[in-house]
């Protein structure tokens, strides 16, 4: 299976990716913000989503989001059918929206945040560094994007510094002078960022509780 640029063949999937994402949501009880099919048609529109077709199934998809006057750029959205997971097809998935991105957008800083561990370790050997949210994107249309998560409150309680999503972002000037740094090693900066930040954010939460 080929993981390809979506192209206006591919706006007949647009609802059952809506319908993948909605029900992937549901069974994590996080983190996924719902998508309309209108939504995903513009992206594919667009040349700014990614696609893995079996046939008439979709195995996998991935879109493109830009805020900031194009200053940030998000990886969104990414959604492995279960029929079709653990065989690396989310690392394949990723490594190629995130190629597009970085052809599309070459000076964006390219950031996401998420619950999910396999993610985080995939951004990691991409380049990707954790972050601390202030760090991201300060566009009010992108946090909007969280209201549709159960775990929305967290954030505002908050004031959208902590959350129960990692955030992570991949800044084209600094990756320049990091060329030495293996994947390994980011990944173990990574874990003991993670771990501390966790640490720290568990505490807040539950003395704003």
């Amino acid at each position: 299976m080929e993981v390809v640029i979506a192209t206006e063949e591919h706006l007949k999937y647009a609802e059952t990716i809506a319908n993948m994402m909605e029900t992937a949501a549901k069974e994590r009880g996080t983190g996924i913000a719902k998508r309309s099919v209108e939504y995903l048609q513009k992206k594919i529109s667009e040349g700014k989503a990614v696609i893995c077709v079996d046939g008439e199934n979709v195995a996998g998809f991935c879109y493109i989001e830009s805020w900031g006057h194009d200053k940030f750029v998000a990886n969104s959205g990414l959604i492995v059918n279960p029929n079709y997971r653990k065989i690396g097809l989310a690392k394949k998935i990723k490594g190629k929206i995130f190629e597009l991105s970085r052809k599309k957008f070459p000076n964006a800083k390219i950031f996401g945040i998420t619950t999910s561990l396999p993610v985080m370790k995939i951004n990691a050997e991409l380049g990707y560094q954790p972050v601390t949210f202030s760090e991201l994107t300060d566009d009010e249309q992108f946090w909007k994007g969280c209201q549709t998560c159960k775990n929305f409150d967290i954030l505002t309680r908050t004031s959208r510094s902590h959350c129960l999503c990692t955030g992570m972002l991949f800044d084209p000037e600094k990756i320049k002078s990091d060329k030495k740094e293996t994947a390994t090693i980011r990944w173990i900066k990574f874990m003991r960022f993670f771990i501390s930040k966790r640490k720290e954010a568990a505490k807040k939460m539950f003395s704003k509780a």
